[in-house]
């Protein structure tokens, strides 16, 4: 099949490109220099081009705190982008898979959230992710919106590299316990995203969830562990640590679909992340 992986150039793109060409598909890889999402007119061109059976949108603006100043930015990636993708594939007759994000949620269950709950974003970053799922729905008959969380990967900036990069030159790192969700490995949802992409006529929100769930810092001690770093996790909370935009203190996902979006186990990710670091530092 040929598919188009748009935002190829950041963490998560990279990945959906690498497992597409490895299951066999075509793929053509759009990054930020060849495409601004923002641009209707060049995205309608490009797309129409491309001539793909399917187009996984991977590009997003994720700076959550700098969405809390920059929120019209934002939402032009996040929501008015979004839409634009999904318009020009459904008018090139082709299947989109949009990636979403766990912030759509507040927090305030103390179980996983599924598709059907009811969403109340507590910051401008996922207001503007939750105008992407709309406008993605509205444009795009054959569509899949795919909600993930605490995203890691090679290619990018995330907390597991803040981890390691910390945890080599402290002997302390101070992380919260009061927020909860699902670390996902970008090697596991890569893949699933492709599959997805391959169901047409299945459509709607999906959940990206695999078992079990950590706080921040419980992250931290297994990421300090694994890597055999001397350095000690200390817990704190987020009233410690002020930031410009709330997170929700509970955004683990589960899924109500059959078939959902179920990946491996977190711990299963991160273990495959360092072992791919260390391979590539040695190489």
């Amino acid at each position: 099949m040929r598919l188009l992986v748009i935002g190829s150039g950041g963490m998560l793109g990279r990945a959906v490109a690498r497992d597409a060409a490895r299951l066999g598909h075509d793929v053509v890889t759009l990054g930020h220099q060849q495409l601004d999402i923002t641009d209707a007119d060049h995205v309608a061109r490009i797309v129409g081009a491309a001539r793909a059976r399917a187009v996984i949108n991977c590009a997003a603006y994720t700076d959550v705190d700098g969405a809390e100043a920059h929120e019209g930015r934002a939402l032009r990636v996040n929501g008015d982008g979004a839409g634009h993708v999904a318009r020009a594939a459904a008018e090139a007759g082709a299947r989109v898979v949009h990636v979403s994000t766990d912030y759509v949620f507040d927090g305030a269950k103390r179980e996983p959230w599924v598709e059907s709950d009811q969403v109340a974003p507590l910051q401008a970053y996922g207001r503007t992710k939750l105008a992407g799922e709309r406008a993605v729905a509205t444009a795009a008959a054959e569509h899949a919106i795919v909600r993930a969380g605490w995203l890691f990967g090679a290619g990018g900036a995330n907390f597991v590299d803040t981890i390691l990069h910390l945890g080599a030159e402290r002997d302390e790192v101070s992380v919260v316990t009061d927020q909860r969700g699902g670390p996902t490995w970008t090697g596991h949802l890569a893949p699933a995203l492709v599959e997805l992409a391959e169901r047409r006529g299945d459509v709607g929100v999906f959940h990206a969830t695999g078992p079990g769930e950590c706080s921040w810092y419980e992250l931290a001690v297994e990421v300090l562990h694994r890597a055999g770093l001397r350095s000690r996790a200390v817990p704190t909370t987020s009233d410690a640590f002020p930031r410009p935009a709330r997170r929700p203190a509970y955004s683990g996902l589960g899924t109500e679909r059959a078939p959902g979006v179920v990946l491996p186990p977190w711990t299963d990710g991160l273990g495959a992340y360092l072992a791919e670091g260390a391979v590539a530092a040695a190489a």
